[in-house]
Parts: C-alpha cells; sequence; structure tokens
C-alpha cells in the first residue's frame, strides 16, 4: 500500500531515532515497513510492521524477517494507522502480533480520523492484549510509557515523539541529529567569534591604557622640566637683583 506523508513522516523518525538510540546495542534490531514472515514454507504467513523493534537479535541489515532465521520475534511493534487500515490493524495484524508473542503493540492515528486517543499502546498478558495506561501532562498533549523500550511516547502539536525518561530529552531522527549538531556548531563558532573579539577589545585597551599612561608620563616629564627650567629662571632673577 502506498504511503501517505502522514503516514511516513512519523514512520521514518520512529526508525530513525530508534536507530540511533539503539545504535550501541548489538542486539538490538530496528525496522520497518518490513516483510516479516511467521512460517517457514509459507510466503503467505506475513505481515508487514510500520515500526518494530526486537531486543536480542543481532543488528544488521536483512532483506526480510524470517522468524525461523531468528533467536527470536519482535518485542514492540508500532502501526502509523488509518481509517482505511483500521480493520486490519485492530483485527488480523492484533491476532498475528499476539501470537507470535510481541510484548507491546502500539497503534498511531496522526490525522486523528478515528483513533480516539490517538495513540493507543497494548501490553501482552495472558495470550490477549491490554490497554497500557495514558497521562494528560500539564501542558497538553499525551504521554505514555514503554517498558519494553524503556522510552516515553508522547503526541502533542508537533506529533509523535520518543523521550529518554531519565533525561527529559527527545529521540532525535537524522535529519535532526544533523540539524542540531549544525546548530550546535554554529554556536560553537559564533562564542568562539564572540571569546576573540572580547579578547582583541581586552588587547586593544590594554594596548590604549598603556598608551595613555606613556602620553601622561610625557607630559610629567616635560611639565617636571618646564618647572625645574622656571625655578632655574627664577634663581637667575633673583641673583641679578641681588647684585
Amino acid at each position: 500500500m502506498a504511503e501517505s506523508d502522514f503516514q511516513r513522516e512519523p514512520l521514518i523518525y520512529a526508525v530513525e531515532s530508534l536507530r540511533i538510540y539503539f545504535q550501541d546495542r548489538a542486539d538490538v534490531y530496528v525496522s520497518g515497513n518490513m516483510f516479516v514472515y511467521y512460517e517457514e514454507g509459507n510466503p503467505k504467513a506475513v505481515v508487514v510492521p510500520d515500526v518494530f523493534v526486537v531486543i536480542g537479535t543481532p543488528s544488521h541489515d536483512r532483506p526480510s524477517y524470517k522468524l525461523w532465521q531468528e533467536p527470536k520475534g519482535p518485542d514492540f511493534v508500532l502501526e502509523i494507522t488509518f481509517r482505511s487500515t483500521y480493520s486490519e490493524d485492530q483485527g488480523a495484524k492484533r491476532g498475528i502480533y499476539a501470537l507470535l508473542g510481541v510484548s507491546e503493540y502500539w497503534q498511531y492515528d496522526p490525522t486523528g480520523d478515528y483513533l480516539q486517543p490517538v495513540l493507543q499502546g497494548l501490553q501482552l498478558a495472558d495470550r490477549n492484549y491490554w490497554p497500557l495506561p495514558a497521562k494528560r501532562p500539564p501542558d497538553g498533549g499525551l504521554l505514555m510509557h514503554s517498558a519494553v523500550l524503556g522510552l516515553d511516547l508522547r503526541v502533542d502539536d508537533g506529533g509523535l515523539r520518543l523521550y529518554d525518561p531519565a533525561t527529559n530529552q527527545k529521540l532525535r531522527s537524522h535529519s535532526e541529529a544533523e540539524w542540531a549538531c549544525h546548530h550546535a556548531e554554529l554556536a560553537r563558532r559564533t562564542a568562539e567569534t564572540a571569546r576573540q573579539a572580547a579578547e582583541q577589545a581586552i588587547r586593544e585597551a590594554a594596548l590604549a591604557r598603556q598608551a595613555a599612561e606613556a602620553r601622561a608620563e610625557h607630559e610629567a616629564a616635560q611639565r617636571r622640566a618646564l618647572e625645574a627650567r622656571l625655578a632655574e629662571f627664577r634663581n637667575l632673577l633673583d641673583t641679578s637683583s641681588f647684585r
């Protein structure tokens, strides 16, 4: 199925930000919009999660994910869902994910057409899915927590975003990370330019102070010399008058 901008943007953000977050974990695999085959020899036994995370399998690129060739199946699945995919996301996919033992199944409706709240998380227990709790922060939006990822999922005016609850920092996609690095480098260069300008101003002020002190010393020397000459002249006058 073709993807709209509403589906593609949160999908790309989630996959990229999770890959960056888990990049130092060789045992965490993150992917999305990939065929996941769950029965060997049956090509029709396949599901295509928008975003999925497997904790406990090697992190390397794959053409597809075949459960019989892997240590385990996905632990986390996120579907970017719409009215047109509602039946499949709530029915067939939900049943397959439960069968595969997916610990957390999440759905996000970026357009808010039918899913209320627009973000919903389900936790697998006793072979069935049960809703995860949601919070409404004071600043608005929606906040939920994924125990599998150890991350918060938030929805606000900017859409779906992932946060590290330990630092309260938003996970960034590649483009966002590049922009942040560029912005940080620009800020560093600006600060360095300001520092150099301040140092130059200090040097110029020191030189100006030294020049002023030299002028003052020169003027004082001239004044002392003039005073000495005046004193000498007075002495000559006094001597002449006495004679």
